[in-house]
């Protein structure tokens, strides 16, 4: 057996079921932009996404799940035409209302899903999947983007599969399987004869700069559940431990930046 003899596209949708990874439905983004500041602010993580790309001879850019346009807005400036796709209209709706902010006359929605049909999604000469590929079938939105881009494509993907600290989640006796990381994303590209680059970009914990225990507590229930009481006990031992851990909200979010040439 050889690494050819291996279907990773289907060996990362068997991680994603046993894992229960599931798409949101397009409404739970709906809800989430309506909340959103519709001024967009400068972020350690677009910086160093952007700082990382090769923008020379490209006009046009294609950002896939853009929500309210990180991305694609830190990159309007320097295209001809950007083009924001996402499944949640919700989240086009402010991106279109950011561009307008800034003044930006080149921003286009495509309202699509990762699994839709993109016969007409127009070719860019850059693509980007900015957090945004937890995706149920790998080896078929690798090709589109592949296919989407003229010269470069340009993705994220979370190092280890889980959005939590594992030390918090030990602490709190709860095991959760991890999602498939961007190992499967290096294999399958690999067998479409592509030849990926991979840098790292960390950033802040979820759980990062809280001014209290009960807020932080608050922050992980949205992501793990309810706390038991003996749950809660553990948890804020842990953080009356070590204020400067607490304060970063654990161990920081590892993004693996995955590149690669088209042509």
């Amino acid at each position: 057996m050889n690494i050819f003899d291996i279907d990773f596209g289907q060996r990362y949708r068997d991680h994603m079921a046993a894992a229960g990874g599931r798409e949101k439905p397009p409404e739970a983004w709906d809800a989430q932009a309506a909340g959103m500041a519709r001024q967009m602010q400068e972020s350690p993580y677009a910086h160093a996404f952007v700082e990382r790309m090769d923008l020379s001879a490209v006009t046009t850019l294609l950002d896939v799940g853009c929500g309210t346009g990180t991305i694609a807005l830190a990159l309007a400036g320097r295209m001809e035409r950007v083009y924001g796709l996402d499944y949640s209209a919700g989240m086009l709706a402010v991106l279109m209302e950011n561009a307008a902010l800034r003044q930006f006359t080149n921003v286009e929605p495509i309202l699509r899903a990762w699994e839709d049909d993109w016969s007409d999604v127009p070719a860019c000469d850059v693509v980007v999947a900015s957090r945004s590929s937890s995706v149920m079938d790998m080896a078929d939105a690798l090709a589109k983007l592949d296919a989407k881009a003229k010269r470069r494509v340009y993705l994220t993907s979370l190092v280890g599969g889980l959005f939590i600290d594992p030390g918090i989640l030990e602490l709190l006796d709860r095991r959760p399987p991890p999602l498939p990381d961007y190992i499967y994303i290096l294999n399958i590209l690999y067998q479409m004869g592509r030849h990926p680059r991979v840098d790292y970009i960390e950033t802040d914990s979820r759980l990062a700069n809280t001014e209290s225990f009960d807020v932080f507590a608050r922050k992980l229930t949205h992501s793990v559940g309810e706390l038991s009481d003996a749950e809660r006990t553990r948890l804020a031992a842990w953080y009356d431990a070590d204020p400067v851990r607490a304060r970063r909200g654990g161990a920081p979010f590892r993004w693996a930046f995955i590149s690669w040439e088209t042509r």
